[in-house]
């Protein structure tokens, strides 16, 4: 398999995904770290998206919701280079009707190599992290496609 490197942006895309007895959890991490993440790009699965846009007054761009293919949409949006972190508080002691899609997006995280936070613990490393406010350089895979980012300044 091969690799390339590519340079991950001091103003980072972040992706904030929740199950429905995890999405208190997130609306309180992402209340404590707003001034954190008021700076970055955030976007999120359908209800979980407006819950945390409406309760906490950050702009955040609302995808399909996860069962309905939100959580695919963030998978694609990854593998195209177009979001440096995920957010997702899962619930591992529910089933899901949607688990295989929740499982595929943590397998392409990984796989792409970004930033995955399962928990309030994990996340606030990540915003800890000297990484987290610069840019910075990943290995990750190399889809043999352009990445989204290796086009931008093609207008594609």
């Amino acid at each position: 398999m091969l690799h390339k490197k590519i340079r991950i942006p001091e103003n980072k895309t972040i992706a904030l995904v929740a199950h429905d007895h995890r999405k208190d959890d997130l609306l309180k991490w992402v209340s404590k770290n707003k001034d954190l993440l008021k700076a970055h790009t955030l976007l999120g699965t359908g209800n979980t998206a407006g819950l945390l846009s409406e309760r906490t007054g950050l702009r955040i761009q609302p995808l399909i919701s996860g069962p309905l293919g939100g959580d695919q949409q963030i998978g694609a949006m990854i593998s195209e280079g177009k979001i440096d972190i995920l957010i997702f508080f899962w619930d591992p002691l529910e089933a899901m009707p949607h688990d295989p899609d929740v499982k595929a997006l943590f397998r392409i995280s990984t796989l792409y190599n970004i930033a995955l936070a399962t928990c309030p613990t994990t996340a606030d490393y990540l915003l800890s992290s000297p990484l987290y406010q610069s840019s910075y350089e990943v290995e990750i895979v190399d889809n043999g496609q352009t990445l989204y980012k290796d086009c931008q300044d093609l207008n594609l």
